[in-house]
């Protein structure tokens, strides 16, 4: 495994059990070739992510924050389905994030304290996404705000690509959750 990985399913995010093996399609060409792939090969990703997040070091409680997320996928193949997000911290009021993004008809929903957009678009090998998230703290927060924000990034088989979430999930289809961790300080 990468050391980059943070696991989806740490964060509540992906349920159920691994119902199809996720075999890279160079491995599915013949019966025989199949029976020949490593599970280590199996376990890979399809594609691994670079993720990189600004965050402001420092806010007032109540004010606003804005989170830029950019995720570079660096192979080996292409991500056709990969939602963009995370978990924002406790102060922030996940009804009130606002997001900006390149990739026209981007959806996004919240899960919990989970905000994740889909936006239909193949991220090729050497490829980027980038999108700024704006929220504004509540006035009772305090402390340090932490939030794990990257790309989840499912392992499809052609053919899968316009599967809901859910059904993903459903399905145990793998996913790999490149995540990072960001602070900000409230001030008073």
């Amino acid at each position: 495994m990468h050391n980059s990985v943070t696991k989806v399913a740490s964060l509540g995010l992906l349920a159920g059990v691994l119902l199809l093996p996720a075999v890279p399609a160079a491995a599915t060409t013949t019966a025989s070739s199949t029976t020949a792939v490593s599970a280590s090969v199996l376990d890979d990703p399809f594609n691994v992510f670079k993720v990189t997040v600004k965050a402001p070091k420092k806010v007032k409680a109540g004010g606003k924050i804005t989170y830029q997320v950019k995720a570079l996928n660096t192979g080996p193949y292409e991500a056709d389905v990969w939602f963009l997000g995370g978990q924002f911290p406790k102060g922030v009021d996940l009804k009130r994030v606002s997001y900006r993004s390149s990739v026209k008809k981007t959806q996004c929903f919240s899960e919990g304290r989970a905000f994740l957009c889909f936006a239909p678009k193949t991220v090729k090998k050497g490829e980027s996404v980038s999108f700024s998230f704006y929220t504004k703290l509540t006035k009772k927060a305090k402390g340090t705000q932490t939030a794990a924000l990257g790309i989840i990034s499912y392992d499809v088989q052609t053919g899968m690509e316009n599967l809901s979430k859910e059904e993903l999930d459903r399905l145990g289809i793998p996913a790999h959750g490149y995540l990072k961790a960001v602070k900000t300080t409230i001030v008073r």
